[in-house]
């Protein structure tokens, strides 16, 4: 059992687990399921049902012969084996015909993301550098994905762009410049390779000594707060959810997968009414000057209409709140004066407010607010009639706690690493 690490996270498991070391515009779509243009194949390159719609599976059966008749319950077969049932080998699909899954095997692929490396943090946070094949004449992409365990529950937090561009001063993902979106394909598979990993599909099991939920599922919460902006990334985002959230595979509750952006005004009706699933605002200054220069977005969307857009959010309620993201920046962000302005803005909006006391990160010139700093700033909220939590730090020893994410910090130098526990071991003193 790691240190510090709450015992009740531990759930007892049959085995041992083995060792391992652009800018895009925004997509305009109708608000049924249309699904975005698929990226090309490197050459040779088999396609993958993974991350399909289930007319684009049944059309992809069309394409190898399947009777007209037999393609809707193909689909469903397929589809469970995926998503239920966790399957990455057509051979496993018991219920299809053995020549049909030789044809399947022929033709195309249920391939998982590369795990290129595993860094278990103290507290237990694992954080996974995966790696996607070339798309066209393009090259392998590398992007982290982060699985925090808590008693209650497991929450994955899932990348959708190669890099980033938004530029957060604070942010950083935001020093890596945006290479490409992820396909609908690679955002599933970082759901399905997290639960391959913990053991979270029937008839797997859980690796010996992983600090996972002490019941229920390991995967129960979604959140998309990793690497990119998901809202510049919308019809592959929206793809991948509706997927995770259908209730005959991954069947995860819209309630449990919550979308985090840093303010795309004009997509986020569209992200309530297309989606459905919880909002999360990624706010960190009550100014627009402030805002301007910590989420450099703030300058196309200010503060006034990011708000008019979450008071307009579709389905908004005092049972599905708006989650309202505050990095603690010392003498940034953090005054009194600060946490009365931000009720302020918020009066109207169903809200609750999450404080993030800042994750170092090595070259960053910014420091968290002292504890008692972020405690009076809470109190202020809090008595205003806003849930306020101060979230406690995960992963920062491994780089995975929010604000820290980047696919090439694998490559650090060492004495960045050792800038970076210098900074760790200074704010938890």
């Amino acid at each position: 059992m790691m240190d510090g690490l709450d015992a009740r996270l531990w759930r007892p498991a049959s085995h041992p687990e083995p060792d391992t070391d652009m800018t895009a515009p925004l997509a305009v779509a109708s608000p049924a399921l249309v699904s975005p243009a698929r990226a090309p194949l490197a050459s040779g390159e088999k396609g993958s049902l993974v991350g399909l719609t289930r007319p684009e599976i049944g059309e992809q059966l069309a394409s190898i012969g399947i009777e007209p008749k037999q393609i809707r319950m193909r689909t469903a077969q397929i589809w469970n084996w995926i998503y239920a049932r966790g399957v990455t080998d057509f051979n496993d699909m018991l219920n299809v015909s053995k020549d049909l899954r030789v044809t399947l095997a022929e033709n195309f692929s249920l391939k998982r993301p590369e795990i290129v490396t595993e860094q278990i943090s103290q507290d237990g946070t694992r954080k996974w550098l995966l790696r996607f094949p070339p798309r066209g004449a393009g090259r392998p992409v590398e992007i982290e994905t982060v699985y925090i365990p808590e008693i209650g529950r497991g929450t994955l937090c899932v990348s959708s762009q190669v890099g980033c561009t938004l530029t957060c001063s604070f942010c950083h993902t935001g020093t890596q410049k945006l290479v490409r979106n992820l396909t609908a394909e690679e955002i599933v598979g970082q759901i399905l390779v997290a639960r391959d990993r913990l053991g979270d599909f029937p008839e797997k099991s859980t690796p010996v000594g992983m600090a996972v939920p002490s019941e229920g599922r390991l995967v129960s919460n979604i959140v998309m707060m990793g690497m990119g902006e998901p809202l510049y990334n919308f019809d592959n985002v929206k793809q991948a959810l509706l997927i995770a959230s259908d209730g005959e595979g991954l069947s995860l509750s819209k309630r449990r997968i919550t979308l985090s952006t840093s303010g795309v005004v004009p997509m986020i009706e569209r992200a309530g009414a297309e989606i459905g699933t919880m909002l999360a605002i990624s706010l960190h200054a009550v100014r627009d000057d402030l805002r301007d220069m910590l989420v450099p977005l703030n300058k196309k969307y200010p503060i006034a209409e990011l708000m008019d857009a979450c008071r307009n959010y579709p389905g908004l309620t005092n049972a599905r709140r708006i989650t309202f993201e505050y990095v603690m920046l010392k003498d940034v962000n953090d005054s009194p004066a600060d946490a009365r302005e931000l009720v302020r803005l918020l009066k109207g909006i169903p809200a609750k407010i999450n404080l993030i006391p800042f994750n170092p990160w090595p070259g960053v010139n910014y420091q968290c607010s002292d504890w008692e700093t972020i405690e009076t700033f809470s109190d202020i909220v809090n008595r205003a009639g806003y849930a306020s939590p101060i979230r406690t730090p995960r992963g920062r020893d491994i780089l995975a706690a929010c604000g820290q994410l980047k696919s090439e910090s694998e490559r650090m130098r060492v004495r960045e690493r050792l800038a970076l526990e210098a900074m760790v071991t200074s704010d938890d003193d």
